[in-house]
Parts: structure tokens; sequence; C-alpha cells
């Protein structure tokens, strides 16, 4: 499952950047090197899917924070994704509902951490404490973004009808 969700992410959003640069038209892969981010502010911001974040940013994030402010409005946004996420994991597994908005609500509060003056005072956006914290909080709970509901009743189906099981 890692090498496939790899394959998906990277594998493919590069080939199709490096296709519609190949015919002349400018395009960045939407993950830039996300493995290479030395915050969580910097993975979810500019390394991981850019094309959600640039869409997230224009359509609630900037109107969300003027209203009720930025710590607020990262939550909110953080939400809305997880809510996206249960829309297309959780309901064609039919099961594990809310753990996809719960794994994008602990990165919000990551965020948040991080950027909180305790969080800057310790290094949790830089160097190897930056990355550290990064890894433990995007991977670490993980498994409730791609829930064993998911995978018993999305992934392994998938696999087994492509012959890889």
């Amino acid at each position: 499952m890692v090498g496939l969700i790899l394959f998906l992410h990277f594998g493919t959003f590069e080939l199709l950047a490096l296709g519609w640069n190949r015919v002349g038209v400018h395009v960045q892969p939407l993950m830039r090197s996300p493995l290479s981010s030395k915050s969580l502010g910097e993975f979810w911001s500019a390394r991981w899917n850019t094309a959600f974040n640039a869409l997230a940013h224009d359509l609630a994030f900037r109107s969300l924070a003027r209203r009720w402010g930025v710590p607020m409005a990262t939550l909110l946004v953080f939400a809305i994704s997880g809510l996206i996420h249960d829309a297309v994991i959780s309901r064609p597994a039919r099961g594990g509902y809310g753990l996809p908005t719960a794994y994008f609500i602990v990165q919000g509060l990551g965020v948040l951490l991080e950027r909180s003056n305790w969080g800057r005072r310790i290094g949790l956006g830089q160097r190897w404490r930056g990355r550290f914290f990064t890894i433990g909080f995007a991977a670490g709970p993980a498994f409730w973004l791609f829930h064993p509901t998911f995978v018993r009743n999305v992934i392994l189906p998938m696999l087994d009808a492509i012959g890889a099981t």
C-alpha cells in the first residue's frame, strides 16, 4: 500500500507534469519534495498537494482568517480537508467515518503547535527537530487517514482486481 500511495502521489503527478511541460504548458508538479520538509507547516503549505493548498487558501482560508483569525482559520481549513477526505476515503469504504477528519484536525493542531511561542522556542519548525516533528505528526496517525475499513473494502479489492495480491 505504501508503494501504491507513493506511485500515485509522486510518480503519476510527476509524469503528468513532465507531459504537460513536454507539450509546452509550463506546470510544476503537485508534490514538491515533501520528504525535504523542515516543518509541518512547510509540508502542508508548500510541498504536499500544492494545488489543493492554493485552492483552500483562495476559497476558504483568506475569508475565514479575516473573520475568525489565523489560528481558527487554520483549524477550519484542515477540518474541511478532513471532510473532503472522509467523502473520498470513508464513504466508498462504507466505514471509518470521522477518522480522516480527525487526522487532518490533528495536522492543524500540529501546525499551530509548531508556530506557537513554545514551538518556535524549542525549534519544532527547523532542522532535525522540525523534520522529526513533521514525520511524527504526518506519518504517526496516518492509520486514521488510511483506516482498516478503507484498506479492507477499497485497497485490497483494487489490488486483487489488478492481480497484485
